[in-house]
């Protein structure tokens, strides 16, 4: 009987060995992973000598007690007036499996259908998003040590749907068939998105999927390939219309990169049909300092 307790204990050990064996190898890849993330992607953010500087605003997870509270109360003012201004999308089309032709047909119509309701709810759309416009706290929590280099694909979306690169770039991606849509609130107070595509001010959003559900790995790509401007920057997700199709959820998690001058930064949020949309981050670009003549002197001296 004590041989067999004595047996059961050295099993114990042995166990609670491996466990935290296991443990530590978890832990020192996941911080091999943060690592390699942090070389891949710079997380210093900043822009290179004769470059304007992005400074990032301020996120949920800056926020003390106080102010979370008057973030919420915002949060629910948003959310009512969605419904006040009756911006849900209802189901234009039934979501049922159709083969290439039907989905290609639908997909034309599904688009002029999109355009018609729009054209009709312009003015709440627009009230809408000004109201979103005002909010100076983002709700995307930073993921960079989280997402693993060998699971981040948005490069690879972006590739395949021709999306472009440039000076300024922000990429939403998400992993079902539901339709999302990214508001860029740009320094000269234009909007892009959807319904304006292309902004005075050199902006352009030229990947938009999903209107149709026809993947389940999406992204959409907002670019000013040069000359982006400087001022303040806000991204904003909406949760346009909820597609049935394969068991796609009514909360739907995101990924949401911003790419300024070559340096990126990574959030991750998650947003529910029938909700306001949400204003994820901000980030504003500053002009280059001048160098100056003593720089120059201390440069020579390095």
């Amino acid at each position: 009987m004590i041989q067999n307790v004595t047996i059961a204990a050295s099993f114990g050990i042995v166990a609670l060995v491996l466990v935290f064996l296991l443990k530590r190898s978890s832990k020192r890849r996941r911080f091999a992973l943060i690592e390699a993330r942090r070389a891949k992607y710079a997380p210093n953010y900043g822009g290179e000598e004769g470059e304007p500087t992005p400074i990032l605003g301020r996120l949920t997870e800056d926020l003390d007690d106080v102010e979370i509270v008057a973030y919420d109360q915002r949060g629910v003012a948003r959310n009512q007036n969605v419904q006040f201004l009756r911006l849900l999308v209802a189901d234009l089309f039934e979501d049922e499996e159709l083969d290439e032709t039907e989905e290609e047909e639908q997909r034309a119509a599904l688009v002029e259908e999109r355009q018609a309701w729009i054209e009709e709810n312009e003015e709440q759309l627009d009230q809408h998003a000004s109201l979103v416009e005002e909010e100076e706290i983002g709700s995307g929590v930073s993921v960079m040590e989280v997402i693993a280099p060998e699971d981040d694909d948005i490069e690879e979306r972006l590739e395949r749907e021709g999306g472009k690169g440039g000076q300024v770039q922000v990429s939403l991606a998400w992993d079902d068939y539901n339709d999302l849509d990214m508001h860029v609130f740009c320094p000269s107070g234009e909007r892009i998105y959807f319904n304006n595509k292309t902004s005075e001010c050199g902006g352009e959003l030229d990947v938009d999927m999903n209107v149709r559900p026809v993947s389940n790995n999406a992204v959409e790509n907002v670019v000013w390939t040069e000359n982006a401007p400087v001022g303040k920057y806000k991204i904003g997700v909406h949760f346009y219309k909820h597609h049935r199709k394969r068991r796609s959820k009514r909360t739907v998690t995101f990924r949401l990169r911003v790419m300024v001058h070559g340096k990126s930064r990574d959030y991750s949020g998650a947003i529910t049909a029938g909700n306001a949309m949400q204003m994820v981050t901000s980030f504003t670009l500053k002009e280059p300092e001048p160098h100056s003549e003593e720089d120059n002197h201390s440069d020579q001296n390095l």
